[in-house]
């Protein structure tokens, strides 16, 4: 794993996730988190995960396509887990 501070701070790993290595990089921006995972070392669909406004205690996220397969119901469900992941770190 990698931690690098400049000029975005941003960590890189790879993973094998089903026989597959996983590239992702994750990077911290003030305002937001960008996650790339890969598999064939290009990004593909775009994902948006945004936190819903409410009194909830538990926050919820909305995920949208920005941009590739808009037809994948497991990619919305992935970036949902990946989303609580990150959250409660």
């Amino acid at each position: 794993m990698e931690d690098a501070t400049f000029p975005v701070r941003h960590r890189k790993f790879s993973l094998e996730s089903k026989g597959n290595k996983t590239e992702i990089v994750i990077c911290s921006y003030e305002d937001h988190i960008l996650v790339i995972a890969t598999q064939f070392g290009a990004m593909g669909t775009l994902l948006q995960a945004r936190k819903e406004e409410g009194m909830s205690v538990e926050p919820t996220f909305s995920v949208s396509v920005i941009f590739g397969k808009r037809d994948e119901p497991m990619l919305i469900a992935t970036a949902r887990r990946l989303i609580d992941h990150i959250r409660r770190r």
